[in-house]
């Protein structure tokens, strides 16, 4: 593992998030529609960059959670040294669960890495700081001279709804923002399209019909966190169909193709 003895990247402040959110996310990733989509086009890019690397390339997900990404990871990479990283240890002991990658308590803002990794990945993470662009400068530092950065965040501010204030995001990111903040931090873009259009009018609508028609939480209990467990739970008819649906999005992503909105964002890139 390259694990670092030099001198620390700038700092960061940590992610915010919920840590006992982690175990409402480890029972539902495997069959939700949103996390299984997202890991398959993950797991499909990858495998699509590693494909000529040599054995023993190096991988890493910062962020990696409950593991549920980076076990798709690994079997992306059979000839790759693949490597999770988190900045919370209930996370990671979830992680532990799903796959034998070594894993690393550790903070964007203090990567205890070298450089040198082939890929780095961070999805859904972004988000959570509140200096982004310093966080990519941070990732940059890890690449190899040929290595890529593969990332996914929330898409379209206008989006934003009690979710997001649960799930403690600082912003959701538009197109052009997030290709502009990449350029900016020494990125060269090789890919960037939004996905999951097919759910993007449901979600919308979900997130602004949710807080008028359930019920109110338990008097202290917060309202936000409370929507946001509602909403991961799996309803298999209509999660089913939903997979489904977004089958296509997986298939043009895999082609590079670019799809014009949706409520997520990818990215591949490389130093510029």
């Amino acid at each position: 593992m390259k694990v670092s003895h030099g001198l620390a990247p700038a700092r960061v402040e940590p992610a915010g998030f919920e840590p006992d959110l982690f175990e409402n996310l480890y029972d539902v990733e495997d069959q939700f529609f949103w996390s299984v989509t997202r890991k398959r086009m993950i797991a499909t890019l990858t495998t699509q960059i590693t494909a000529h690397l040599p054995n023993g390339h190096y991988v890493l997900e910062v962020g990696c959670g409950t593991g549920n990404v980076l076990r798709a990871l690994k079997g992306a990479c059979p000839q790759g040294v693949v490597v999770g990283m988190d900045l919370f240890l209930e996370g990671l002991r979830y992680a532990r669960r799903r796959t034998s990658c070594p894993l690393v308590q550790g903070n964007i803002g203090n990567l205890p890495f070298r450089p040198g990794f082939d890929v780095v990945g961070i999805f859904d993470v972004l988000e959570h700081l509140s200096d982004d662009v310093q966080a990519l400068l941070n990732l940059r530092q890890l690449l190899s001279a040929s290595g890529r950065l593969i990332l996914t965040v929330p898409a379209h501010q206008k989006l934003w709804s009690y979710y997001d204030e649960a799930m403690q995001h600082c912003r959701r990111y538009e197109l052009t923002d997030l290709r502009h903040k990449l350029e900016s931090t020494g990125y060269s873009v090789e890919y960037l399209s939004y996905f999951m259009l097919g759910t993007l009018p449901l979600l919308w609508l979900g997130r602004r019909l949710a807080p008028l028609v359930r019920r109110l939480p338990a008097p202290g209990t917060d309202r936000a966190r409370e929507l946001t467990k509602g909403e991961l739970r799996v309803a298999p008819g209509a999660n089913f169909l939903l997979k489904l649906l977004l089958v296509p999005e997986v298939r043009l992503v895999a082609r590079r193709r670019s799809i014009p909105t949706g409520s997520s964002l990818v990215a591949i890139c490389r130093k510029a």
